[in-house]
């Protein structure tokens, strides 16, 4: 986020959006891309295709992609551990919704809302990556824009 926060009419993606952005390949290993999420701690990776952005990869498609006896001890199977294998292009969310630096972070917010997806890559024309706004860039900037209530004040 930049240093001073634009007030809410004037706020653009450009000012919440996330520049540091894991990217992963359409033929990484969902065992790659696990490591990936693991060591970084995001919740988001985008699959870069010759520059452009055409897929998004979640945590959470990660787990439900995986065998649960992934690791366990006693119930790993060869096929469980085959599951780490699988390639990107096969659990991601291909075309994903996208905006511009350029568009309101309200735009963005109800477009988040609508497609019911907590990111949205940010991409110039071309649809080459600039960055991603997440739940977390609107919270973050919340936290900082909005004036806190005195402690003790119940109202609203």
């Amino acid at each position: 986020m930049q240093e001073s926060t634009p007030s809410t009419a004037e706020l653009h993606v450009r000012d919440i959006m996330t520049t540091r952005v894991l990217t992963v390949g359409m033929d990484d290993s969902i065992m790659a891309a696990k490591k990936l999420f693991d060591r970084e701690r995001f919740h988001h990776a985008l699959v870069i295709d010759r520059k452009q952005v055409v897929g998004v990869l979640s945590d959470r498609d990660i787990l439900k992609a995986i065998s649960p006896f992934v690791n366990s001890e006693w119930m790993e199977r060869p096929q469980d551990h085959a599951t780490l294998r699988r390639r990107i292009h096969q659990i991601m969310v291909r075309d994903p919704v996208t905006t511009g630096p350029d568009e309101t972070a309200a735009s963005a917010a109800r477009l988040m809302l609508a497609e019911r997806v907590s990111c949205l890559p940010v991409v110039d024309e071309s649809r080459s990556l600039l960055g991603i706004v997440t739940i977390r860039d609107f919270a973050a900037w919340a936290a900082n824009a909005l004036p806190e209530r005195p402690s003790g004040d119940d109202t609203g």
